[in-house]
């Protein structure tokens, strides 16, 4: 096994200007077929939705006037990864792994294949994970357990989400959607993250990877983000026609419904609280942690319970109120911010945990400074 794996480089993509929350709908498009009483829904609850969610502003990767993509997962990918390997110093053809996570994907070849090709490395190995929003913590964990077993020695994890391309108007068919099916539109955003990972000593940023951590609780919760795909696939036309490819959330819920709890605290705190474990670390000696939840009574609560932890209120980290949610990647985005923009010191940990919701599957990290 290797001594340690330290992060080298990151970067991040946020495509066209940023949207201030009150124009995104307009951008995403009028649904003027939707239903009459959604349509009076959404006009009632968009300045209330704006004052619960954390978000001001919003990035698509399409052209507001167009409509046109000016982007997709593979090139805003890429485009993180160029600033990530600038960052560390290395040429892609230095990277013996790609480790690539997304929400869900539906191509063929897959998006790890698609990356390696666009940055020009003949052959290395490769793996593409979704899994929602620990997609990009997964493909985090698998990069480092890989190097830590001495399988691989650099690895460029990415994470990427065109998050537009399910929200925008013509996505809809708009007969049948639904409050689930459209409330999506008012947080999630597109971008991408990546990292350099190394295994050999080098150590620009001064950061070591401590633990990785990955769990599924959702073995008899029931999916709270989710589409009516069925595990094999439908003709276009009957998806479309039944309205199967929507992506849905449930969203009356809180951390203190039953579906959110465990042993008298949320999932998430019991979970976080298992990572700590795991990696033998002290909350105490987590300067900053990285938080990715874009409604604000639920990061409140979140807060509390980290509070309990012994994790003070002025470690918690979130800059999605700029830079808008992107679901998967928004953890290596923020992490790029962070390693731009924050002073360390040494032994000081930064650490990021999510639950999400499709299934309940949890995921995190925690990292040191050397």
């Amino acid at each position: 096994m290797s001594d340690a794996v330290y992060i080298v480089g990151s970067g991040a993509y946020l495509p066209g200007r940023p949207i201030p929350a009150a124009e995104s709908e307009a951008i995403l498009g009028d649904l003027p077929d939707a239903p009459a009483p959604i349509r009076r829904w959404l006009h009632r609850s968009a300045p209330v939705m704006r004052e619960l969610l954390d978000i001001e502003f919003f990035h698509y990767a399409m052209d507001p006037v167009t409509r046109e993509f000016t982007d997709d997962n593979v090139t805003m990918s890429v485009k993180a990864a160029q600033q990530a390997l600038d960052a560390a110093g290395m040429d892609a053809e230095d990277i013996d792994l790609i480790c690539y996570g997304s929400a869900h994907q539906d191509q063929m070849p897959t998006a790890s294949v698609r990356i390696q090709e666009a940055l020009g490395v003949d052959v290395c190995d490769e793996l593409s994970i979704h899994a929602n929003c620990t997609s990009a913590y997964k493909a985090l964990y698998l990069a480092h357990q890989l190097l830590r077993a001495g399988q691989n020695r650099r690895a460029l994890v990415l994470s990427s989400n065109v998050s537009s391309s399910e929200l925008r108007a013509e996505y809809y068919n708009q007969p049948l959607v639904d409050k689930e099916s459209l409330f999506l539109r008012w947080f999630l955003s597109d971008g991408a993250g990546a990292l350099v990972l190394s295994a050999n000593g080098q150590q620009p940023t001064g950061l070591v990877i401590d633990t990785t951590y990955i769990e599924s609780i959702g073995g008899s919760r029931a999916p709270l983000m989710y589409n009516e795909r069925p595990a094999l696939w439908l003709s276009p036309k009957e998806e479309w026609d039944q309205g199967r490819h929507h992506l849905k959330q449930r969203f009356r819920n809180a951390l203190s419904s039953g579906v959110f709890q465990e042993g008298g605290q949320s999932v998430f705190a019991r979970g976080f609280e298992r990572m700590l474990d795991s990696g033998g670390i002290d909350p105490a000696t987590i300067a900053l942690m990285q938080i990715n939840l874009p409604t604000k009574h639920i990061v409140e609560s979140v807060i509390d319970e980290l509070a309990a932890l012994g994790i003070e209120r002025s470690a918690i980290y979130s800059k999605l109120a700029e830079l808008g949610y992107s679901g998967p990647p928004m953890v290596f985005i923020c992490l790029d911010r962070i390693l731009r923009e924050e002073s360390l010191a040494p032994g000081a940990r930064v650490a990021s945990f999510v639950t999400e919701v499709s299934k309940f599957m949890q995921a995190g990290y925690v990292l040191r400074q050397l």
